[in-house]
């Protein structure tokens, strides 16, 4: 008695089991469409041109997933825009698919600053474009490499080769203007400090070329030129001529030079008041 009591008992708790199971089974298959929102479809927007983050924001609203897969610039379009959408618009897909966007960045990117000096203008004009950059204000300064590039600027001041400058930046050329016609006597700066011949020879367009010392120096525009070439006047005592644009080199000491130096109201026969006034 007791054993047939037990072979019902197990009949009963396995029917039960079984019963357990495809009772789960029939609830999972029931509640799988529910899960995975079968059936439910919707549209894919156009995001093309919109601004980026309108664009996430309204695929986030209406049920999608956003990869922003690529950020390169295209200067063809605004900053911070879709460029292109995978999949495309009208496309009608399931909720929760993932929509891939690629788009213009925040902000300009950075790229490196050419090598221009020594160049001519127009091939100075086609690296800068080839780099992403524009040409800025050009301006002539006398010099024997006419129509080459002297000087490379960025918002006024020089700019060295490999400085990284926004895409588009605007670079200012100095261009040389040739040798011009008229001589004047090669001005005599011995004597005088760095500072002060700066301006004298600037004041006569003449370009100072080399500033050459043979000791440490701390304060070179203060520094005494104690040597220049060319000199004032030839080996047979004849003065010499310079014109605008040519270059002088000088050296330099930090005590001035032992015999007196010149007068400072006058450099190579010429006032050099009156030549910064002109200048």
């Amino acid at each position: 008695m007791f054993k047939s009591l037990l072979q019902k008992s197990f009949l009963t708790n396995l029917i039960a089991a079984i019963g357990l199971v495809l009772a789960l089974i029939f609830l999972f298959f029931l509640s799988l469409s529910w899960l995975t929102q079968h059936g439910s479809y919707l549209q894919v927007p156009n995001l093309v041109g919109m601004n980026t983050d309108e664009a996430v924001h309204l695929l986030k609203k209406q049920g999608f997933e956003v990869v922003i897969t690529d950020s390169a610039y295209n200067d063809s379009i605004p900053l911070n825009t879709v460029r292109r959408q995978l999949p495309l618009s009208d496309a009608t897909v399931k909720v929760n698919r993932t929509v891939f966007l690629t788009v213009n960045p925040v902000e300009l990117p950075m790229v490196s600053m050419p090598k221009l000096e020594g160049l001519s203008y127009r091939f100075a004009a086609n690296i800068l474009e080839k780099n992403n950059l524009k040409l800025g204000d050009t301006t002539h300064r006398p010099d024997f490499m006419k129509g080459s590039v002297l000087d490379q600027m960025y918002k006024g001041v020089a700019i060295a080769p490999g400085t990284k400058v926004r895409w588009g930046s605007k670079i200012d050329l100095v261009i040389g203007g040739g040798v011009q016609g008229e001589q004047m006597l090669v001005p005599d700066i011995v004597g005088f400090t760095v500072a002060e011949t700066k301006t004298i020879l600037q004041a006569r367009g003449i370009i100072l070329a080399s500033i050459i010392s043979s000791e440490p120096i701390a304060d070179t525009a203060s520094a005494y030129v104690i040597r220049q070439n060319p000199e004032t006047r030839d080996f047979q005592g004849i003065p010499i001529y310079i014109q605008p644009g040519q270059t002088i080199d000088i050296w330099i000491s930090v005590n001035p030079p032992s015999t007196e130096p010149p007068d400072q109201n006058e450099v190579g026969g010429n006032p050099v008041n009156d030549s910064i006034n002109d200048y």
